[in-house]
């Protein structure tokens, strides 16, 4: 789907066949417009009262986006969660749990423990609770798994819902509607686009932020009637090596374990190419390894990698500890947020409070 992330004026020029791009979109269009009036009604009928709406005891904070595919939520509700308990609140964080086994059960919520199974939690809960380090449940009901989660944590005063934007049974106080640089794509829903709602959503959500490296430009410009935006970028942190994470260095000296040519990068996340255009800008030359977001990583994925040195995301080498590959280093991120963002959502949760 690379037609996905063109504008459309672009969109022919971005595909291997012009004529394909033709063929293709009139076929997908049906479609989407399907697809937009099953979501238009499904969110009428939740706004309506046609379907019911849960409301929890502390306020919620969404943070989730219009297209599909990663554009960097997981490193946000973990720097929100860190600056939530900074100011002195007690975050909780729930989730579906994507990629992980217990997404597609019928059981109850799941628990994420430091040492949980990813392929049974998804990888994204996982990091979200050794690097935010709060309590993290995951399920399919997110309002049953916000009620679980206060039950077991009664200190909790905010949740955080990663990835929770369409999921409108449960209420929510505060929405955070995330981009990077590639924007909107072509504008179109799904499948003739990268859209899950219109982009027109955006204008009822608390804020935009715009995950953006340093010096590119957001890829969602100022429309009249949207919310105040803010950029975030993801900064790199030593890595470290997987067998061993207390063995650390700078990524450019990771590069230098390696003989010329001999340097892999592996991500399977929902936008490889950041994590590649990250490890550029550190000075790093090697091959590119890209999977399909959430992979199920294996031993024989990292054998067919002839390389005497691989760097992968922190999500994927979650799936990838067991295999005790001395090759391995991870490349952690962490994101930078606007300050002012914080102040916008500490305002609007004092706003509750005293409402």
């Amino acid at each position: 789907m690379q037609h996905w992330w063109r504008p459309e004026l672009t969109a022919r020029a971005a595909l291997p066949s012009p004529l394909l791009h033709s063929l293709l979109l009139p076929l997908l269009l049906p479609l989407s417009w399907l697809f937009g009036a099953l979501a238009a009604l499904r969110r009428m009928l939740y706004r309506t009262g046609l379907l019911h709406v849960t409301r929890v005891a502390v306020p919620v904070i969404v943070v989730g986006n219009l297209t599909a595919g990663g554009s960097g939520k997981t490193p946000l509700v973990i720097a929100l969660a860190q600056a939530l308990r900074a100011a002195g609140y007690s975050p909780g964080v729930i989730s579906r749990g994507y990629g992980g086994a217990h997404a597609a059960s019928s059981d109850g919520p799941l628990e994420v423990a430091p040492d949980t199974d990813p392929a049974r939690c998804g990888d994204e809960p996982l990091l979200i609770r050794r690097r935010a380090d709060v309590p993290v449940l995951v399920g399919r009901n997110r309002p049953r798994t916000a009620g679980a989660l206060l039950a077991a944590h009664p200190h909790v005063n905010v949740i955080l819902s990663d990835d929770g934007l369409q999921h409108y049974a449960l209420a929510r106080d505060i929405e955070i509607v995330v981009f990077d640089a590639r924007g909107a794509g072509n504008g179109r829903l799904l499948p003739a686009g990268p859209l899950r709602e219109p982009l027109t959503r955006a204008r009822s959500a608390s804020a935009i932020v715009h995950n953006v490296a340093p010096g590119e430009v957001a890829g969602i410009g100022s429309h009249q009637g949207f919310p105040a935006s803010f950029n975030m970028h993801l900064e790199p942190l030593p890595c470290y090596r997987l067998i061993d994470p207390a063995e650390t260095c700078a990524a450019e000296l990771v590069a230098a374990r390696a003989a010329p040519g001999r340097l892999a990068a592996v991500a399977g996340i929902g936008h490889p190419a950041r994590f590649f255009d990250t490890l550029r800008r550190a000075g790093l030359v090697f091959n590119e390894h890209p999977f399909p977001d959430h992979h199920a990583f294996t031993q024989a994925d990292l054998a067919t990698i002839d390389a005497d040195t691989i760097v992968m995301t922190e999500k994927d080498a979650l799936k990838c500890s067991a295999f005790k590959d001395a090759r391995i280093w991870v490349l952690p991120v962490e994101a930078n947020i606007d300050p002012a963002l914080v102040t916008l959502i500490l305002e609007k949760l004092r706003g509750r409070q005293t409402a």
